[in-house]
């Protein structure tokens, strides 16, 4: 690890200040920068986004794809946390903590605003950034761009639904041209452009050439995902500073939720027996969020200046320092995800080596 991956957290801490302060300072250009997108995807943002996730597809053999299906019950916790769990328990979390303990301390007029806004996010599980903290974590690149594409064939038809439900809604107005075109910007374009790429460096300069690009690469990834952060905070510098409780008490149960979601799926990837570097993407996927959906759900069901549309928002900034903080957890525990495939291991090799004893 270099010494400016070893400070990571201290870049990340600086960057925030700095986005803030810039925030408050130019405002004018944050909010030129922020004006830049197209059907609610900011096209700075989603520039810096592709920087980031570019590394991590380019290592993918496309050709081995077929391999991912032994790592079933990866996937199958992917789809479980997901799906069968994140939505519902943020609901929980945002009545508990939102709608009761926090009630006297939030507007009163707001209160069902807000938990609408932290159910848009717990039903708008990641897509192209789990690619980053998949990246940090060296998880597997094949296993994490096939729970990517299943997620989004998820959310097609799940989203909908789900939060259509947990809202008590008889219908939820999906924003299909911010859903398509994000799937299309994160992840069919730099796939294909990855592959592309992958393909003509392998055949000019072979494995050894990759490597060599792959290298180039990793600290081009960092400083873009540091740059989005001075970004995110800068175009919220203002809400920052001057809703400082609001904010600080809806990331209470974004916060749980981001470290339930994750311990659910890294734990039961353990019990289950997939390895280390299935684990890391297949739990990280769930405790990150498709923010770019969440927020522009949020805005077309209530409006900019809503209550639900500030909740989205606030998982925006809170979104990286919390994945990265995730990513350290799995790279630490590596030692003692593994020893539980060593225990298991060596049971399966006595009892073979009994059962061979026996007359």
């Amino acid at each position: 690890m270099s010494v400016f991956e070893r400070w990571l957290t201290l870049w990340v801490a600086l960057c925030i200040v700095v986005g803030i302060a810039a925030g408050r300072l130019v405002p004018g250009f944050f909010q030129a920068l922020g004006g830049m997108e197209v059907a609610q995807v900011n096209l700075p943002v989603a520039g810096l986004v592709w920087l980031m996730i570019f590394p991590m597809l380019v290592k993918i053999d496309f050709g081995a794809l077929g391999e991912v299906r032994r790592q079933w019950r990866g996937i199958g916790v992917t789809l479980l946390v997901n799906w069968g769990i994140k939505p519902f328990s943020m609901a929980v979390l945002g009545w508990i903590f939102i709608g009761w303990l926090f009630r006297p301390l939030l507007p009163a007029d707001q209160i069902e605003s807000y938990i609408a806004g932290l159910i848009l996010l717990g039903a708008a599980p990641c897509t192209a950034m789990v690619f980053v903290w998949s990246n940090l974590c060296r998880g597997e690149p094949r296993f994490t761009i096939t729970q990517v594409a299943l997620n989004d064939v998820v959310m097609v038809f799940a989203f909908a639904p789900i939060v259509a439900v947990l809202l008590g809604l008889s219908a939820i107005v999906v924003p299909w041209e911010t859903l398509l075109l994000s799937v299309v910007i994160y992840i069919v374009v730099p796939v294909i452009a990855a592959y592309l790429v992958r393909r003509r460096i392998l055949g000019s300069g072979g494995e050894a050439a990759l490597a060599s690009v792959l290298a180039r690469l990793q600290p081009v990834s960092i400083v873009a995902l540091l740059a989005t952060l001075v970004l995110l905070f800068g175009y919220q510098g203002d809400q920052i500073v001057d809703q400082p409780l609001v904010i600080a008490l809806l990331a209470v149960p974004i916060l749980i939720q981001a470290y339930l979601t994750f311990g659910l799926g890294y734990l039961l990837n353990r019990v289950l027996g997939e390895s280390h570097a299935v684990a890391g993407p297949s739990a990280l996927i769930g405790a990150s969020n498709f923010f770019e959906l969440a927020v522009a759900t949020a805005i077309a069901l209530f409006g900019f200046s809503s209550g639900a549309a500030l909740a989205t928002v606030v998982g925006v900034l809170i979104e990286v320092p919390v994945m990265l903080s995730l990513v350290a957890v799995v790279n630490r525990s590596r030692g003692w995800y593994e020893r539980a495939g060593s225990v298991r291991g060596a049971a399966a090799r006595r009892d073979q080596t009994s059962k061979g004893s026996l007359p």
